[in-house]
Parts: structure tokens; C-alpha cells; sequence
């Protein structure tokens, strides 16, 4: 059965919250792959005939996670192939994220070619595939973290049109550094090209960083990693975006990328405009050991991957619905807040907040259902029960 068949889902008795706040006793209906009605209290039993009835039980329901910042799960990595993409994907999704960008570390171009006509070719048959984020390959070398310095290039036209057109207008999002030669210039080819431009495993200083703001960035790639940090005389990438209204900062809210104290400090200087990533590779949501994030080797132990033999961290084995639940009990944030950044603020991003992100009549019908403790019950995706 397609994802997109079955009855219309009926969702009552919901403490909803999203970026619009809380509503107690509120229910849905959908309609096809869309949220057709929404109300309180008792109005959903006019509606119930011919649909699947859900008893929220006074549950949280928020919309469905929006994941920037993916490279697999489930012990499968997004860089070998779509069986391995969709298996990564299903983990994730049994954990919230109703929509996701596949995301691709540096690799030959070839390869990088490959990647995004199959991520094309994904999402002409899995509409919840919203396209690609090319990590790579316009990286700082010193500031590679997990990427294979073999395959790290200064970026040229030549080379961007032929990602572009790979993608077949589904390359979403593209982290480049932008100290690198023509890194100012390629910027403005991805932006009128419809992509949307992160900055990220970088050596920028805050005036660079600043001007590739300036010409259009509006991303900083997973804040605080692979960057310089913030010094009192030399403030960084990081205190430029968090001047820049425009710009949404990427957060990977594990525990270990980025202290709760310091992700309580972005959430403040920039209040609504985080967007809590996984950064995931194959370990999230599978067990600890020996993996691949594309041409290196990984271990992870107790949750931490490293780049084999080394201490630097490759990824993360995170999944969106620990990301919220740290955002509560770890940070501290107020759940409106936290919700919104896995939802609402990474939908606005990529300039579709006007389809997702929100439980309204008219958005997709993407929906997920956490207990008290913020742990996943159900989980809803263009209309269909997953």
C-alpha cells in the first residue's frame, strides 16, 4: 500500500504544541497527505465516521521532526545506495523525523554525482525525502572533522553546475567554508540555483563569516563544531550569526557536541532560529562498534563516535526525539521553544514553512505523539500512520 492510502487519521485529546503554543484538548483530522480540520474538545465526533479514531490521552502531539543534518541510522549509511538510505531513514522515522534531508560527506564528485541523482530519484517515489545536503567537498582542510582530506576541493563553477544538475532541483542544502577561493562567488551560483547556502567546517573569522552572510548564507552548520569558537578579541562565525536575523543556527543536542550550557547560550542570543540536527551516521538508533562515514572508519562506544584511533568525533548516533527531551530536561527550555526547533524552525530554513512544521488546517498531515517523558507513541507522516 502506498504511504499515501488508508483512511483519514483522526487524532483527539491532544495537549498540542507547537510554534504557535498550547492547546489542551485539541484534535486533527486529515485529509490525503494534509490536515483538513483541527478544533477542541468535542467537536472531532462529528468527524469520526470512516476514519481511524486515535485517543491521545491528554499525550503531547506536536508536527512531525524536520531533520537538516542526516548521513544515516539504524546501522546504515546514506552513501551506499537507496535500499541503505530508506532502512537509515526508517530509523529515524520510528523516532519522529517525518522529513528529512539526506545528507553526503566528501567524496570524489563522481560519487557526489551519484549520490544526489539517487536522493533525486528517492524522492519522486518517498515524498518524505525532502532532498540532499551536500556537506562537502568545499571544506577547510584544518577544520575537516570527519571528512576525508583526499576529496576536500576549492569549489569552481564547472564543478557547481554539475552538482546542481545532478541534484535535478533537489539539492537543498550546501555547506561550504567561505575563506575558500571563489567560495563568495559560488554562493551566489547555489543561491540562484535555488540552494539554500550553510557555512560550516570552517576557519572563518567573523568578518569573513559575516560576508558570506552578507551575500546570502543563511545557515551555520552544526554551531560550535568545526569552526573557531568565540574569543574575546577574535568573536568568530558564531557571534556573526548570532547578529544576523536572517541566519538559522544548526545545533547537534546530544550532550557531547555542545554543552547544555552553551546550547542554552545560542537558544538565547538567537531566539528562534535554532534548528536541532542529528548529525547521525549509521550508529544512531543501532549498537555500539565499528561503522563507515564514507571512506573512514568509526567507532563508537557508549553512544560517542570517533573517527577511528583518534578522538574526533564523527557524527553523532543521535535521534530527534532525544534531541527534544534534552532540550527540556537538560537545557531547561520551555517545551514551545524546543519543539519549534525540530519542527517550525528548520521547515522555515528551507523556505517551507508554509507546508510544514505547524499542526494546521492546510499543512502536511505529519504528526508524532510523546508521552510525559517526551518518549515517541505514535508517529504520523503525510497522512498515514507509520
Amino acid at each position: 500500500m502506498s504511504l499515501l492510502d488508508g483512511l483519514p487519521q483522526l487524532i483527539h485529546s491532544a495537549r498540542k504544541l507547537d510554534t504557535d503554543g498550547l492547546v489542551d484538548d485539541f484534535w486533527m483530522l486529515t485529509d490525503g497527505d494534509r490536515i483538513a480540520v483541527t478544533g477542541k474538545g468535542a467537536g472531532w465526533r462529528t468527524h469520526a465516521e470512516g476514519a481511524d479514531v486515535v485517543d491521545a490521552g491528554g499525550h503531547w502531539l506536536t508536527p512531525g521532526f524536520i531533520d537538516l543534518h542526516c548521513h544515516g541510522g539504524g546501522g546504515h549509511p546514506f552513501d551506499d545506495g537507496p535500499e541503505e538510505i530508506l532502512e537509515g531513514l526508517a530509523t529515524h522515522r520510528a523516532h519522529g523525523t517525518t522529513r528529512s534531508l539526506v545528507s553526503h560527506v566528501a567524496n570524489p564528485l563522481a560519487q557526489l554525482r551519484e549520490s544526489l541523482s539517487v536522493v533525486a530519484d528517492l524522492t519522486e517515489i518517498d515524498p518524505l525525502v525532502l532532498g540532499s545536503h551536500l556537506e562537502g567537498p568545499f571544506l577547510a582542510v584544518e577544520r575537516r572533522g570527519a571528512h576525508d582530506a583526499a576529496f576536500l576541493r576549492d569549489p569552481g563553477p564547472e564543478m557547481l553546475e554539475e552538482l546542481v544538475g545532478a541534484a535535478r532541483g533537489t539539492l537543498r542544502q550546501f555547506t561550504i567554508a567561505p575563506e575558500l577561493p571563489n567560495a563568495l562567488e559560488s554562493i551566489g551560483v547555489l543561491l540562484e540555483a535555488g540552494v539554500v547556502v550553510s557555512i560550516g567546517h570552517t576557519a572563518a573569522d567573523y568578518e569573513q563569516a559575516k560576508r558570506a552572510f552578507d551575500v546570502g548564507a543563511r545557515i551555520l552548520t552544526h554551531t560550535f563544531n568545526a569552526m573557531n569558537g568565540i574569543h574575546h578579541r577574535n568573536p568568530g562565525p558564531i557571534i556573526a550569526a548570532f547578529e544576523d536575523e536572517n541566519i538559522t543556527l544548526e545545533l547537534i543536542l546530544d550532550g557531547l557536541h555542545v554543552h547544555p550550557r552553551v546550547a542554552e547560550l545560542v537558544f538565547t542570543a538567537a531566539p528562534g532560529r535554532v534548528a536541532l540536527i542529528t548529525d547521525a551516521m549509521a550508529a544512531a538508533g543501532a549498537a555500539d562498534g565499528n561503522y563507515r562515514l564514507g571512506s573512514l572508519n568509526v567507532t563508537v562506544a557508549n553512544g560517542l563516535a570517533v573517527l577511528s584511533g583518534t578522538s574526533t568525533i564523527a557524527g553523532s548516533t543521535l535521534t530527534l526525539d532525544v534531541a527534544l527531551r534534552n532540550a527540556v530536561t537538560l537545557v531547561g527550555l520551555d517545551p514551545r521553544v524546543a519543539v519549534e526547533a525540530l519542527t517550525h524552525t528548520p521547515a522555515r530554513a528551507l523556505g517551507l514553512d508554509h507546508r510544514f512544521g505547524r499542526l494546521h488546517t492546510g499543512y502536511a498531515a505529519d504528526a508524532v505523539l510523546l508521552d510525559h517523558e517526551w518518549a515517541v507513541r505514535r508517529v504520523w507522516a503525510a497522512g498515514a500512520a507509520l
